[in-house]
């Protein structure tokens, strides 16, 4: 055989490189109908099994191919509550063997409908046997059509604030008012709409995430092909069977893009995929009463959701070309398998029970505990897809929004959505310190087993995912800095804590001495601060900690008598609870209160109730607090400076150049008393329950011009 020219093979090369680089971009999309034939059916999402046998709304398994000439990607979007991972490797391998596509380069999402046919067994309900082989079936016949309807397409993206569409359903109990967990013991600190009774609660354990997130495509030609929408928000709650509000979305926003009539019979495919909300719900509990979209029915909400996506679908600029990536992940991860003791406790109940499925939540969890021992460990399936400047992550989990959140803010690539219940079906997967707040997405269980470490494992190989799919590392995220953060630095602290962190144990100093903090268990994340709009620029949320029992502790060995504390505070107990609503700040030893301690609250029912308190020393050698003249309101963002300057003590509140507290007492700081605690006393009593913010030391006494212009932002 004659050889070619080593030139010419070059050249060869370089045109190879050239056509893929201009591959285009072709997309094609299906429909298929999975509603059950056979009924009744099982139905899952409750904690007792139950069936359906009425037709509410049509099932379906919602497919779109995309293919760059040289990777091929599957996307099914389903009305599912949960589907195993067992039920759709089997489906995406059977979905291999009808297509070009490789299992692996195939993402199955559930909508999370808690009124659609089981496919997964859990808690009280076992998966419908005759509807498992149905739905994989169909599965694989969704990505098959959608592979034949493959055409050239474009691509683009919107994002738009859904805000009053969601809210934070899981609040955090008062410690007072900690509820037992089915098996008998009281863990349960925060727990799923709780909010329901304020005087239960001290507020929300997480954030919520607003964003109503678009992939579109559409034909060279510009007629819709396909719509890929992503939500957080759990479910609406309907009568089965049902898709949702997740089915409802999906028809109205097609009906919104309706376009004339032409050659081409094929219409426009819209999934509404189900983003990182195991913690959201549409009743905000901030409210005392139902908002107007809180208050919508079903079908109201849907139209109303999808008004606003099609305001912000219509913005979209499209990409010519856009070139895809797909990588996957297989973590291995174990299970909170039961003690001897708690097996013990399930196998009796199981026993008692025979072969009759579990009445109550004592047996739901006790047959649980059984099934945890027998498989003590799993796999679970993550994801990433690139397409153009575009990204997909993907959890196989019940998500908190905090983790999309984490995923979102530091992904490589700024226009990244993350569906959860992709690829498996492995419950709820608190952040870590969640765990100790104990409730109903943490008891261990199929739909809550998997490790404590298994949130920041999961996020951790989305991330790693992005990075490889988009061939640039992630983003670093840093809170952006406002005037009122400014200011706070140009008046030199010693440290400052924005604490703004995703999760603990270690909290940032700002100031650049290195004075970072730590952490106690009993601090949760990334809450909304005191003004966003003079901390943060461009629309950027201000973010916080939320204390439920632990403190912030750090060490400031130079600072002497004259120091002062500026701290923004906003309490989440009632001030008659207790006989100290809240201690937010002390200086001192662990453990124990000493005759040298400065320590700062807000009182209750040993003071006056809700106004600023000083304490310095010990209570049990006689030591007496000191109280403020105003009322703090419980809920209120408030700014507190704290200055002592020797034997003189000031406490200035909100601005107001008349000090709240003043008052003179001993200045002494002996040796070990250089520790502060935020969020709690040393001894523990009374420990805050709210948030604190922008937290700043300063090892002088600030003087009323430079306690101005901190305040000055509290109007």
């Amino acid at each position: 055989m004659k050889r070619l020219p080593k030139t010419c093979g070059i050249v060869l090369v370089m045109l190879v490189a050239v056509g893929e680089a201009r591959a285009e971009l072709r997309v094609g999309a299906a429909v298929v109908d999975a509603t059950p034939v056979q009924l009744p059916v099982l139905i899952n999402g409750g904690m007792l099994s139950r069936t359906a046998d009425q037709i509410r709304t049509p099932i379906h398994a919602r497919a779109i191919v995309a293919d760059d000439g040289n990777e091929r990607v599957g996307i099914v979007v389903v009305d599912s509550c949960m589907m195993p991972r067992a039920l759709l490797d089997e489906a995406k391998e059977l979905a291999s063997q009808r297509t070009k596509i490789r299992p692996e380069r195939i993402l199955i999402a559930a909508t999370h409908s808690h009124s659609a046919p089981s496919s997964m067994a859990c808690l009280g309900t076992d998966a419908d046997p005759a509807y498992v082989p149905y739905l994989r079936e169909k599965l694989a016949e969704a990505l098959a059509s959608a592979e034949a309807n493959l055409q050239p397409a474009r691509a683009g993206w919107a994002v738009t604030n859904a805000e009053a569409f969601t809210a934070l359903r899981r609040w955090i109990r008062r410690p007072d008012r900690v509820a037992d967990d089915p098996l008998g013991n009281p863990t349960v600190r925060a727990n799923m709409h709780a909010g329901r009774n304020w005087d239960d609660v001290t507020g929300e354990s997480g954030p919520e995430d607003p964003d109503l997130s678009l992939i579109a495509f559409q034909t060279k030609e510009g007629r819709p092909l396909a719509v890929l929408a992503n939500f957080s928000m759990h479910y609406f709650g309907d009568q089965a069977i049902s898709a949702d509000y997740f089915g409802l979305f999906c028809e109205r926003f097609a009906q919104r893009c309706a376009a004339p009539q032409d050659s081409d019979p094929l219409p426009l495919v819209v999934a509404m995929s189900h983003g990182c909300s195991g913690d959201i719900w549409r009743r905000d509990y901030k409210n005392a009463e139902p908002t107007r979209e809180e208050s919508l029915t079903i079908d109201q909400y849907a139209e109303a959701l999808a008004d606003l996506a099609f305001r912000a679908y219509e913005t979209i600029v499209y990409q010519d070309s856009a070139d895809l990536a797909m990588a996957e992940a297989r973590l291995p991860l174990k299970y909170r398998v039961p003690d001897k003791q708690r097996l013990e406790w399930a196998q009796r109940i199981v026993e008692a029970m025979g072969d009759r499925l579990p009445k109550d939540t004592t047996e739901i969890y006790a047959r649980e505990q059984i099934y945890l021992h027998q498989w003590q460990s799993t796999t679970v399936v993550v994801q990433a897809i690139r397409i153009g400047d575009m990204a997909i992550a993907t959890t196989p989990t019940e998500t908190y929004a905090l983790t999309g959140l984490k995923v979102k803010l530091q992904s490589p690539l700024p226009k990244t959505m993350v569906l959860d219940l992709a690829n498996g079906g492995d419950g709820y997967i608190p952040p870590p310190e969640q765990h100790l707040l104990g409730g109903y997405n943490t008891w261990p269980a199929r739909s809550a087993g998997l490790e404590f470490q298994a949130e920041p494992k999961i996020a951790e190989a989305a991330l790693a995912l992005l990075e490889k799919v988009a061939n640039r590392p992630r983003r670093e995220y840093q809170q952006s800095r406002g005037a009122a953060c400014q200011a706070i630095l140009k008046a030199r602290p010693a440290a400052y804590w924005r604490l703004d962190e995703f999760a603990g144990p270690r909290a940032v100093d700002s100031s650049g001495n290195n004075r970072d903090a730590i952490y106690e268990p009993g601090v949760v994340f990334f809450l909304e601060g005191p003004r966003s709009d003079l901390f943060c620029n461009d629309g950027e949320t201000n973010r916080t900690a939320h204390f439920a029992g632990g403190r912030l502790e750090t060490r400031i060995g130079d600072l002497g008598d004259a120091y002062s504390v500026s701290i923004w505070c906003w309490n989440g107990m009632p001030a008659d609870a207790r006989e100290t609503a809240g201690w937010m700040f002390s200086r001192g030893r662990d453990h124990a209160l000493a005759p040298h301690g400065d320590h700062l609250g807000v009182g209750g029912t040993a003071a006056e109730p809700g106004k600023l308190v000083f304490l310095h020393g010990d209570e049990t050698t006689g030591a007496t607090s000191v109280a403020g003249r105003t009322g703090i309101d419980r809920w209120t963002w408030n700014h507190v400076v704290f200055v002592r300057d020797g034997r003189q003590v000031r406490v200035y509140l909100n601005g107001n150049p008349q000090p709240e507290i003043e008052t003179e007492t001993a200045a002494e700081f002996p040796p070990g008393f250089n520790c502060l605690y935020f969020g709690g006393r040393g001894d523990h009593r009374d420990n805050w329950e709210g948030r604190l913010d922008e937290v700043a030391v300063f090892p002088r006494a600030l003087s009323p011009d430079e306690i101005a212009a901190l305040s000055n932002f509290r109007r």
